[in-house]
């Protein structure tokens, strides 16, 4: 969709797609990247995430990391460098003047069943 904009691109950063619980010394889930709902994450755990979203961030599209280590190690923290001073797109990655066209590929949910979709809620939530 946003294929031909110079100004503006959508990138799936895909760093917590096969992430594994961070377990601690004894093999048991470490609770210290949870909060007390054991749900959501501490400060150090969107530490672990925030970092892994600037690391995937700065690496090329298709060669993307898919997971954390949940190290808690700032040196895995990558930096811009003077070839790749900026955040990777699918333009700057090699993409642009491939076989990948994303012009041509169908939506995978039509517009109208967003809708339909929404509406239909509505009517059930007022119920």
């Amino acid at each position: 969709r946003y294929e031909d904009r110079e100004d503006f691109a959508v990138v799936m950063q895909p760093f917590f797609r096969n992430t594994l619980l961070p377990l601690d010394s004894n093999g048991k889930p470490d609770l210290s990247f949870f909060a007390a709902d054991c749900f959501h994450f501490s400060v150090r755990g969107y530490a672990e995430m925030a970092m892994a979203l600037w690391n995937n961030m700065l690496e090329p599209v298709g060669e993307k990391q898919t997971y954390n280590n949940f190290t808690h190690d700032r040196s895995k923290l990558k930096c811009p460098n003077p070839e790749k001073p900026f955040l990777s797109t699918l333009r700057n990655s090699g993409f642009r003047n491939s076989d990948l066209n994303l012009e041509n590929t169908e939506p995978s949910v039509p517009y109208w069943a967003v809708i339909v979709a929404a509406v239909a809620g509505v009517l059930v939530g007022s119920l």
